[in-house]
């Protein structure tokens, strides 16, 4: 069956999620939106994965990955620009190759690189973290591509388990959580793309703070592990309602269709004991609704022309 442009195959209501493919993944992260193709890209770190929902005929694709793939952004030129444990590496969807573009940490192998985003500039932020989860050896990069090369940037340091990073979308105000410590941190972006004015934008009592996105009005939406819903946050950092969800590992959102106002939602059963995959039979699925403010238009990562 073949569906309209921006259509999904079910009928979706506002805050109220849908599991769109009773997929299992074992930690699913990582959605974006590809107007474009009218579909969504995700990881399954684990299961070293790359999957594509398509919302024209509810297809789904994989392709094997060589190692944990953290995140996969877009590249104007089409090609997706992809974090592994040793460094960013290039991905063609067209031939499922992966070619390493830099390594990132080559002193530290019990790193590996996790979440990442593009910002309105065409610059990817991501951060690193201790594939153990038990070491603060975690830091926080800013890509740019400059005269035909990878230019990478340091900016902060000490995460145990780094999450998001997402940007406002006035482009001036980077989030970026550290998952164990159940904070997220928010830094102003200067006109040449350093980070100032490191502070605490919000602190967790339930559940750990995931991947994290902005909508057009500027609240941050959080997926949040073992904790089973969407925390919302205004720019102010107070707290929205939250959106449940029937699984416990909610890791990350993505605005798409045309209107960028249904909302798609990676799930993980990683961490599950065999009594809580009985009690939540869609953990790692993919799930989907409708909102009433739009997200953000997903940019892509600029290659420079020479």
């Amino acid at each position: 069956m073949a569906f309209k442009k921006g259509e999904t195959p079910v009928k979706l209501e506002h805050h109220k999620p849908v599991c769109l493919s009773d997929f299992r993944a074992v930690l699913g992260e990582g959605p974006v939106w590809i107007k474009a193709e009218n579909a969504f890209y995700f990881v399954d770190i684990v299961s070293h994965h790359v999957h594509r929902y398509s919302l024209t005929d509810a297809s789904l694709s994989v392709w094997n990955a060589p190692n944990r793939t953290g995140f996969l952004l877009p590249v104007n030129d089409g090609t997706f620009l992809a974090g592994l444990p040793d460094g960013l590496h290039r991905f063609d969807v067209k031939t499922g190759y992966f070619e390493r573009a830099c390594v990132i940490e080559p002193e530290d192998e019990g790193n590996r690189l996790n979440d990442g985003c593009v910002d309105q500039r065409g610059r990817i932020w991501f951060g690193t973290m201790d594939d153990g989860e038990s070491r603060d050896s975690g830091s926080l990069y800013r890509v740019e591509h400059k005269k035909g090369e990878l230019v990478i940037s340091h900016w902060d340091s000490g995460y145990t388990v780094s999450n998001g990073p997402a940007i406002s979308p006035c482009g001036k105000v980077l989030y970026a959580c550290d998952s164990p410590q159940q904070r997220i941190y928010a830094f102003d972006i200067s006109e040449d793309g350093s980070l100032t004015n490191k502070r605490i934008f919000a602190t967790f009592t339930k559940g750990y703070p995931d991947g994290v996105v902005t909508d057009s009005e500027g609240n941050l939406w959080c997926g949040t592990w073992a904790g089973g819903q969407i925390t919302r946050f205004r720019p102010d950092g107070s707290m929205m309602e939250p959106i449940a969800l029937p699984v416990a590992n909610v890791t990350k959102v993505a605005f798409g269709g045309e209107d960028y106002k249904t909302v798609f939602v990676t799930t993980a059963r990683k961490g599950l004991s065999p009594e809580e995959l009985e009690a939540q039979p869609q953990a790692g699925g993919i799930f989907a609704f409708r909102t009433d403010v739009p997200g953000n238009p997903q940019h892509s990562f600029v290659l420079e022309t020479v």
